[in-house]
């Protein structure tokens, strides 16, 4: 069955699987002990720093390891705001980071500190511009900006090296939450935290990583003896002895491996929209990951696309409102501004064939197909105009989730005239971004929103 949801987490690398069985061996002693069994344990240790430091860029002992990448995030900026608690109170965060930034700004947020987010493009990338100019225009001092070197679900690299440029400039550290990008390389520029996750680029789950640079100010809590005093508890050395060596292995095959799977995501790019109609891929189509794609489909329910891919043996992911709980969609498409409905992220892990990507494309469109046909969508093209045009009509969707209030809307649209007005009502927050995406494709004109007696009102008014 093809795994394509790597940027969830990796399929354990061999070398991870090599190292990890020989570490249970020689690594189970306390490594903080002076016996010859915790000597061996702490020569383990160290050698699993170095390479794991080697490979991010600083020096060994900047480098923590933690029980995870949320963790390593979670710690990295409670304990810089803490270090730099009397330069300002203000945190700066894009607005496409992990979900583990937001929760960490808003807890920042409820002790009385200050957030400030910078908007993204179309492509869920940051302009530098617009990041230095959230640092020189914050009210009040700013005590530390972060930003992710890659997106975790449209693969958008992002500006750091401009970003930690812009921060150096006003003495404001740069914390890089490198999780998706370091098996792929180190992160360039004058970045003073960067985390990381062992189980992203193939090595176990359960470690992460936290550097801090020398010279910034970082104050930990709770302070405890092990590493450095920045992860308290026992630090699991099987685990991380196999993330560094599988972080090793990886780099070494990254070139190679990389400009690959760039070319059997740039099939996927491709032969996607030629395949289903109305289709939109989103992401930056150059400045991005090179085995990540994501796209998302009109009329279609994402759970249950995801769950029929599933039958056909392909495990994807999804940032749709539909596979969520919540039925809120992906803060990070919605930061885009892109369709939320029937949204699909394609993550190959290293080794993924070109068989099963073509396989993908062939079983892709029959799945859409059949899941729009379920949910009573229109034909692509949409509807005929009626033979007598109401001059403005109002559909009522009310307790109906995505993607019927767009389904809905797509089959009246030409019951109204050219420049007439169709109000669709909805207590659905898919449809705030789900309706404004569909007229951009339609080539419609959305009028915005408005309060409803329930729910909200979204005004379309027919253009063509």
């Amino acid at each position: 069955m093809p795994y394509f949801d790597a940027a969830s987490s990796a399929p354990l690398h061999p070398v991870a699987r090599q190292a990890l069985l020989a570490a249970l061996d020689e690594g189970w002693a306390d490594p903080a002990r002076l016996h010859r069994e915790g000597r061996r344990a702490r020569l383990l240790l160290d050698a699993a720093r170095e390479t794991a430091a080697e490979a991010v860029g600083c020096r060994p002992d900047e480098l923590s390891f933690t029980p995870s990448g949320t963790r390593a995030l979670h710690d990295g900026i409670a304990g810089a705001l803490a270090g730099r608690r009397r330069a300002g109170r203000r945190l700066i965060v894009s607005a496409v980071e992990h979900s583990a930034v937001f929760q960490a700004a808003a807890a920042h947020e409820a002790s009385g500190g200050a957030v400030t987010e910078v908007p993204v493009d179309r492509t869920g990338r940051v302009a530098p511009d617009a990041y230095a100019a959230a640092l020189r225009e914050a009210p009040d001092g700013v005590a530390l900006a972060c930003l992710q070197s890659a997106n975790h679900e449209v693969g958008t690299v992002q500006p750091v090296d401009a970003a930690a440029e812009a921060c150096a400039a006003d003495g404001v550290p740069l914390l890089v939450d490198a999780a998706q990008s370091l098996g792929w390389g180190p992160v360039e520029g004058r970045w003073s935290l960067l985390t990381a996750s062992a189980h992203k680029w193939g090595g176990p789950p359960g470690v992460g990583l936290l550097a801090v640079r020398k010279g910034t100010r970082f104050r930990p809590a709770p302070v405890d003896e092990r590493e450095s005093g920045r992860a308290p508890g026992f630090e699991n050395l099987p685990a991380i002895v196999a993330a560094a060596a599988s972080l090793r292995a990886v780099r070494a095959e990254a070139a190679e491996e990389a400009e690959r799977l760039r070319g059997l995501v740039d099939r996927v790019r491709a032969r996607v929209p030629e395949l289903v109609p109305d289709v939109e891929v989103v992401g930056d189509p150059e400045r991005r990951l090179p085995h990540l794609v994501t796209f998302s489909c009109l009329y279609v329910d994402g759970e249950a696309l995801l769950h029929e891919l599933d039958r056909a043996e392909f495990s994807v992911s999804s940032g749709s409102s539909c596979t969520s709980s919540t039925l809120v969609p992906s803060h990070v498409l919605r930061a885009m501004g892109v369709l939320s409905e029937g949204n699909i992220r394609v993550s190959l892990p290293r080794g993924a064939s070109g068989t099963d990507v073509d396989r993908f494309l062939e079983v892709l469109p029959g799945v859409v197909a059949g899941v729009r046909e379920r949910l009573g969508a229109p034909a692509p093209g949409g509807a005929a105009p009626a033979a007598e045009p109401a001059a403005g009509l109002v559909v009522d969707s009310l307790g109906k989730r995505c993607p019927i209030p767009v389904i809905e809307l797509a089959k009246v649209i030409g019951e109204v005239p050219v420049g007439g007005v169709v109000t669709v009502l909805s207590d659905d927050e898919a449809a705030r971004l789900d309706i404004p995406a569909w007229c951009e494709m339609r080539g419609q004109t959305y009028e915005g929103e408005r309060p409803a007696e329930r729910g909200t009102a979204y005004r379309v008014r027919r253009r063509t």
